[in-house]
């Protein structure tokens, strides 16, 4: 088994205190960041950042959907991780300050891919298409802190 990696950023035009905050919330603005990819969305334990407990089911492509279970920590300022209690996957959020009224948005996700050809197929295909899930919510996010 392999680990799989996918990366993706962005800069919003939004103070990184204000980003995080938004990010964090899971209780609240967080559901509304996700795409269609997501579904059966569910905070139950928590709801702000350290201490949340939130399920979901990630639909990556039509034949693959991911339960996952996600304990939230903060083990620095600015980043949360999220490791998902039904596999090896963990994904930090880090949100930096990034010049005057911006912020650096980086969502890094990994996890040990299968093994074989279907790892290798994983391993090659699985951080485009997380990638651009990713980039959806990126969107959806730099629309809500820079209104």
């Amino acid at each position: 088994m392999a680990q799989v990696e996918a990366t993706t950023e962005r800069v919003v035009a939004a103070d990184a205190e204000k980003v995080f905050d938004t990010v964090a919330d899971y209780s609240g603005t967080r559901a509304n960041l996700l795409t269609e990819h997501f579904s059966e969305y569910e905070v139950r334990e928590g709801g702000d950042g350290e201490g949340t407990l939130v399920h979901w089911k990630l639909q990556a492509t039509s034949k693959r959907v991911r339960d996952c279970l996600l304990e939230v920590s903060e083990p620095t300022d600015g980043e949360l991780v999220e490791k998902d209690r039904n596999s090896s996957m963990v994904t930090t959020w880090r949100v930096t300050p990034a010049g005057e009224g911006k912020s650096r948005v980086v969502v890094h996700t990994t996890w040990q891919g299968a093994g074989g050809i279907g790892g290798f197929f994983e391993k090659t295909f699985a951080p485009k298409g997380l990638g651009r899930i990713y980039d959806g919510i990126l969107d959806r996010l730099a629309a809500e802190v820079e209104k």
